[in-house]
């Protein structure tokens, strides 16, 4: 039921996350060429900074949509089926609550920012670039709760855990 909606949603974060690094790289080879030329853009490292934040919170929702973020999978797999069910309940609600403050907060930053416009460029409203602050959280929630039923699977299964030979260790010395 979700797989599709999962798909879609991984195509659409792909899409930005590249379309996000094309950007960065044209924007910081514009800038090295026009430096280089001696004529430097009075905007491009403000516009690349802004860049990589975005790039990094899109990036951060992708990797949640994947779990591809740090942990430690094995010391799971090592304790009893309760204890791990009640951790991935414990740590999903920390994250969960983690990024819905960071939506919150983001929320009241676009607030405070109201008038307020980009150093170099100010025809460019300061909320446009501190938008990915909300948006990235919520997209970070979207991802987590996407990935959920996959993760429970993993992490509730015990088809990773190690199966321990008694003879592999004679062998080997031997």
């Amino acid at each position: 039921m979700l797989a599709p909606a999962k798909r879609a949603f991984e195509w659409l974060l792909e899409a930005v996350v590249i379309l996000l690094m094309v950007a960065m790289a044209v924007i910081v080879t514009l800038g090295i060429v026009y430096r280089t030329a001696g004529a430097a853009l009075v905007w491009y490292d403000e516009v690349a900074s802004i860049g990589l934040a975005w790039l990094t919170y899109y990036g951060a929702a992708l990797g949640a949509l994947k779990r591809a973020h740090i942990g430690v999978p094995e010391i799971m797999r090592m304790l009893p089926h309760n204890i791990r069910a009640v951790l991935f309940v414990i740590a999903e609600i920390l994250v969960f609550s983690f990024f819905a403050l960071t939506a919150w907060i983001g929320w009241e930053v676009l607030q405070i920012l109201e008038g307020s416009t980009l150093v170099s460029l100010p025809e460019v409203s300061e909320q446009v670039a501190q938008s990915v602050i909300p948006i990235g959280a919520v997209l970070f929630i979207i991802a987590e709760a996407l990935s959920l039923p996959d993760a429970w699977r993993k992490t509730m299964t015990d088809h990773h855990a190690r199966v321990v030979d008694p003879n592999a260790d004679m062998a080997a010395t031997e």
